[in-house]
């Protein structure tokens, strides 16, 4: 079994997901599922099969987020000896060559990933091409509008 990376936080997130949707959701479900029994015929029960259609969808959940916490690899990247490279877990800034846009990503697990929190996969394009590389190292990326040059201005290990 091939296990996938996840930064502490990742792990974490998840942790905490799993423990409410155990300890409060899946009782507040069954709740309504009692309750929308006692309104009678189970068959015209909106609110039951409503219930019924949301436990699926939690019980669903946690067993996606057990799987996923069983094949991690947590990693601590204050525990790794970087010596200014490009490693996972670490955020980057980079600067667009063409644009002069700066752009700064942390790369993570493909199940932390997030382009609006600035958080791409250690699998995306862009991570493939910076991973080991060092500040002021420029790099080509292929992207779905062509070549894009970055030049690495900055690693941090936060």
């Amino acid at each position: 079994m091939q296990l996938t990376p996840m930064t502490i936080h990742g792990h974490e997130k998840l942790q905490s997901e799993l423990d409410h949707l155990k300890k409060v959701e899946r009782h507040a479900i069954i709740a309504a599922i009692s309750e929308a029994r006692a309104h009678g015929d189970l068959k015209e029960n909106a609110e039951y099969h409503a219930a019924k259609e949301k436990q699926s969808f939690i019980e669903g959940r946690i067993r996606d987020i057990e799987a996923k916490l069983s094949k991690c690899q947590v990693i601590d990247i204050s525990k790794i000896k970087n010596e200014g490279k490009v490693i996972f877990g670490s955020t980057v800034t980079l600067l667009n060559s063409d644009t002069e846009e700066k752009v700064i990503y942390q790369i993570v697990g493909e199940d932390e990933a997030d382009i609006k929190s600035h958080k791409i996969s250690v699998t995306s394009p862009v991570a493939r091409a910076i991973v080991g590389k060092m500040i002021d190292d420029e790099v080509t990326v292929q992207s779905p509008k062509g070549e894009v040059m970055y030049e690495i201005l900055k690693v941090e290990y936060l």
